[in-house]
């Protein structure tokens, strides 16, 4: 089976990811199970056979990047067929890979189950709004949905900084200038001062990672623009710790007041199982209230949770009220609720 066959099979068959490693045969990732999609293992000569298979399709891209420091990051697309998110890498000597697959439609967030509480942030002007989540958790797709919503609806210019890019937005009403790390610009931090230059409404940046991307993109959402970002954190209290914590111990009450006023919302997700086999994302949702800005401001972030679960505004979720809405429709079962539970004990009770 060569490298285009393997990514064709997966798009017919709807699998998420696909993993070529030596040792195992060819293997993917379908409603969160991973399954072995033949028998015959793979060797070494044969993951770099496929490896540079990949690499061909992708516009002949230099493979010197692996070779040279072990990992690389691309996408690439197949007309007709799909597009692609490669991490390669090697381990134990051998060439690897874990394929992504990404549609050329853009998803619809009524068809994901991403509620109308989320979609609305669309309708923000400026501010910093925050998409949290693991590795595989939907964040990319919650943010594609809100900047198409955008793009369907707005006269503006969206600026969009990806490692790598993943979902293709067409012109719409809006104007969208998607550029690529590595490959349009050197990094987030020069990208993303770049963009207040290019007189963008919106910028959606990939991911904050560091200090420096961090302290740019507050800026950037202090002077009028709506910033979409990522991080890799669960949960509103434990975002805003994180992005306080980047800092210095001098500087972090100064952070603290800057970002309580640029913050719009922390909308915190996971995909869950569901009782038929497939996979619906669950909500933790913050709109940034006065008195979460003073709790910000104050360091008193430990009480965000509290009050975030004693809300009963459609913008103002908690985890566990999200999972069990999804329970009492017959969506989840009542095991994967308290599976992915924040506080499984508290839930119990409720259920």
């Amino acid at each position: 089976m060569n490298a285009r066959e393997i990514l064709e099979q997966a798009v017919r068959e709807d699998v998420s990811d696909i993993f070529i490693v030596a040792g195992l045969p060819v293997s993917c990732r379908k409603n969160g199970n991973i399954i072995q999609t033949q028998e015959e293992k793979l060797f070494p000569k044969e993951t770099e056979a496929l490896l540079n298979e990949i690499y061909a399709m992708a516009g002949d891209r230099d493979m010197m990047n692996l070779l040279v420091h072990g990992d690389d990051d691309f996408s690439f697309a197949i007309p007709g067929v799909s597009r692609f998110r490669v991490s390669a890498y090697k381990q134990r000597g051998a060439l690897s890979a874990v394929i992504r697959v990404i549609t050329f439609q853009l998803p619809n967030p009524q068809e994901l189950g991403i509620p109308e509480a989320v979609m609305q942030f669309a309708d923000h002007t400026k501010g910093m709004i925050l998409v949290t989540g693991s590795a595989g958790s939907g964040k990319s797709t919650t943010l594609a949905c809100l900047i198409d919503r955008i793009n369907n609806t707005r006269n503006t210019h969206i600026i969009t900084l990806e490692d790598p890019l993943e979902y293709l937005h067409r012109h719409n009403k809006s104007i969208v200038s998607q550029r690529e790390i590595k490959i349009d610009t050197d990094n987030y931090v020069t990208a993303l001062k770049a963009s207040l230059r290019q007189s963008p409404n919106i910028i959606l940046l990939g991911e904050m990672r560091d200090y420096e991307t961090i302290s740019v993109a507050m800026t950037a959402a202090e002077t009028g623009h709506l910033l979409f970002s990522t991080l890799h954190t669960i949960g509103a209290a434990n975002t805003i710790d994180r992005i306080i914590d980047v800092f210095p111990p001098n500087q972090q009450h100064q952070i603290a007041v800057q970002l309580s006023m640029v913050l719009n919302a922390v909308i915190s997700q996971q995909l869950v199982p569901t009782v038929d086999g497939g996979m619906v994302p669950a909500f933790e949702i913050m709109s940034v209230t006065p008195a979460i800005r003073n709790m910000i401001r104050d360091n008193k972030v430990h009480q965000i949770d509290g009050l975030i679960a004693t809300s009963a505004k459609d913008d103002m979720i908690s985890m566990d009220m999200s999972l069990m809405n999804l329970c009492k429709k017959g969506i989840i079962t009542k095991e994967t609720a308290l599976t992915y539970a924040s506080n499984p004990e508290m839930l119990k009770k409720r259920l």
